[in-house]
């Protein structure tokens, strides 16, 4: 069973990741089915595409747009599936919708996608709590690279072009290469916004 262009993954766990573990007890965090940070972004690759080779394998973990999981409800009040519903527990799944593959702690950035850490903002004169458009590259790809732009380095990125993940319990922004512009020097007060999330597992 394949599809001719996209990838047919699975939920890794389930379809929502709402819940967190607080000492023995679970907490849900979500009530809401249309809530897009609600749903689970982690699959299982049950195929490939057939009409292209990829490093994607079989059985490989992936991180993926809420979207494919994602239900909701109708004009009528009837809750639908998303249009990458295949059948049963199976779904269609583009390759500009995968982000990441491997596994916890061995990610590698899918394509032209890269992640960056936040930064907390230390400046006592403002009231933000990050630094704007400035991070630590925690995953990068080969054209980041070529361009000597390697994970750990300090890196600036445009605006509007990021977009929020939570991997292994932290925080970080997708984006892709092109929106990474600049790579600084270190100062040496450079402190990650990365506080580690509960997990549900």
């Amino acid at each position: 069973m394949k599809s001719l262009l996209d990838f047919i993954v699975k939920p890794l766990d389930k379809r929502y990741d709402n819940e967190i573990k607080i000492g023995d007890n679970s907490l849900i965090t979500n009530t809401s089915t249309e809530d897009f940070k609600s749903v689970s972004n982690k699959a299982i690759v049950v195929s490939t595409p057939s009409a292209y080779s990829t490093s994607i394998k079989e059985g490989d973990i992936v991180i993926i747009h809420h979207n494919v999981f994602r239900s909701f409800y109708d004009v009528r009040g009837k809750r639908k599936d998303s249009r990458s519903k295949f059948i049963d527990d199976l779904y269609f799944c583009s390759p500009d919708q995968i982000y990441l593959y491997g596994s916890n702690e061995n990610w590698k950035a899918f394509q032209n996608r890269c992640f960056v850490k936040p930064l907390l903002d230390t400046n006592d004169l403002t009231l933000d709590k990050e630094r704007k458009l400035i991070g630590i590259l925690k995953y990068g790809n080969s054209s980041l690279e070529a361009a000597r732009i390697t994970p750990g380095d300090l890196v600036g990125y445009t605006p509007y072009g990021e977009f929020e993940f939570v991997v292994d319990g932290e925080r970080l922004y997708c984006m892709k290469s092109n929106d990474i512009v600049i790579k600084y020097e270190y100062k040496g007060d450079e402190i990650e916004n990365n506080p580690r999330w509960a997990s549900s597992s």
